[in-house]
């Protein structure tokens, strides 16, 4: 069985899988949508990612603010949580996201990905870094 990462955005989802033995994340896909409002097409998406994986739970980045306190996203982000677990019929489980994206443009910079490329994978980065620090957790 195998976890999956996500990194909720405002209008993208980015999605990283672990692989069977639950020790690595790899990045998988970045899911765009039109507005923020409209997740019915996501949350097929990630449903059908995670049939087609196998995926026994989902580990959701939780965006606190750094001082701990919970802003909006917050909110938007329980949410999403809530309305993943009615789609997808697994349990989420929510885990402190603070400084992935910088962590992910900073892996992105160092591997050379040009600056004007970084968008198109930040959020998947981020998302296998969110499921990475879950999976160092577990073990």
């Amino acid at each position: 069985m195998k976890i999956m990462g996500l990194d909720y955005g405002s209008v993208t989802v980015g999605v990283a899988i672990s692989d069977s033995m639950q020790l690595t994340a790899q990045p998988v896909e970045v899911i765009k949508r039109k507005s923020e409002n409209k997740l019915r097409q996501t949350l097929a998406r990630i449903k059908e990612l995670a049939d087609e994986n196998d995926v026994e739970y989902i580990v959701l980045g939780f965006p606190k603010n750094m001082n701990n306190t919970e802003g909006e996203r917050v909110q938007r982000t329980k949410e999403f949580r809530e309305k993943l677990i009615a789609r997808t019929g697994l349990e989420v489980v929510l885990w402190d996201e603070r400084l992935t994206t910088v962590s992910a443009m900073d892996v992105l910079k160092e591997g050379g990905v040009r600056r004007e490329n970084r968008k198109a994978y930040v959020d998947k980065i981020a998302a296998s870094l969110i499921l990475q620090g879950y999976l160092d957790s577990i073990h």
